[in-house]
């Protein structure tokens, strides 16, 4: 696997292509790690686009074989969440013509998408470490590969953290914010973590999902009416992310209509985001 094969490359190897301090693309500590004091046992590698350039870096002999699967994959991965995009919103009664952006043919080719390695070494002490902090996703699906590794969990109405484990052949699949905007909150986004293990590595492979970057999301005109207005304000993806790299696990509270919202971030709150 190119995810395994990269994180087993020297930590000054994987150095060359690290992620700039105001890029996306790259090699580099979860993005969330910013608003925690305690370092994520983990690593991370984005990537947005093509991965040639970071790969000609790390593999300046077998870069092409790596990237060809990688682009392989992303295709792959884009087919199906367009697919069950469909499937969803098609079970709330919207059809393609309620989707301005998707094209003549009902495609979501256009939409934007980015894939995120992810590494979770063997920990000593699991109980005192964190993978990767509780936090819903800013896409509209998220679709992920584990190894047979335990380590994903999702918070469970009423039953707290649950576990979710790995399934050979099979993918988890997570709703994002966007879609819990356009959906008005039908579809709520899926608040989620990664927990260590003692004896193990794990790897994860997240395709993360999501529409034109320029296209203003909002919940379809279809969900809302006098019994129900709409919920959120709209936004594209771009300025979401934005929101979400300032708010955190609030942003979504940030972009609801008429609801109170000072600014003020308080991490250890995740009630407020319902639960990929």
């Amino acid at each position: 696997m190119a995810s395994k094969s990269l994180f087993s490359l020297p930590h000054e190897t994987k150095l060359k292509a690290a992620r700039s301090p105001d890029g996306i693309s790259g090699y580099g500590l979860a993005r969330i790690s910013s608003f925690f004091s305690k370092l994520m046992w983990s690593e991370g590698f984005t990537i947005v686009g093509s991965p040639l350039e970071h790969f000609q870096q790390l593999w300046p002999q077998d870069y092409i074989k790596l990237c060809d699967i990688i682009e392989e994959y992303q295709k792959e991965m884009k087919k199906l969440a367009g697919r069950l995009m469909w499937l969803m919103l098609a079970s709330l009664g919207i059809t393609k013509e309620d989707i301005k952006w998707a094209n003549p043919k009902g495609d979501l080719k256009d939409n934007c998408d980015a894939l995120q390695l992810n590494y979770y070494p063997a920990c000593p002490d699991p109980d005192r470490a964190m993978g990767l902090a509780a936090h819903t996703d800013s896409t509209l699906l998220t679709i992920l590969h584990q190894n047979n590794t335990n380590g994903l969990q999702m918070m469970k109405d009423g039953s707290g953290w649950v576990t979710v484990p790995p399934v050979s052949g099979g993918l988890v699949i997570n709703v994002g914010d966007l879609l819990h905007i356009l959906s008005n909150g039908l579809y709520p986004s899926v608040l989620h973590r990664a927990v260590v293990n003692r004896n193990q590595d794990r790897l994860s492979v997240a395709y993360l999902y999501g529409p034109p970057s320029s296209v203003q999301i909002s919940p379809l005109s279809k969900l809302v009416g006098p019994s129900q207005p709409p919920l959120y304000r709209s936004i594209t993806w771009t300025e979401y992310l934005r929101t979400k790299a300032k708010y955190f696990n609030k942003a979504l509270l940030s972009v609801k209509v008429c609801a109170p919202f000072n600014g003020f971030l308080d991490v250890s709150d995740h009630n407020s985001v319902t639960v990929g």
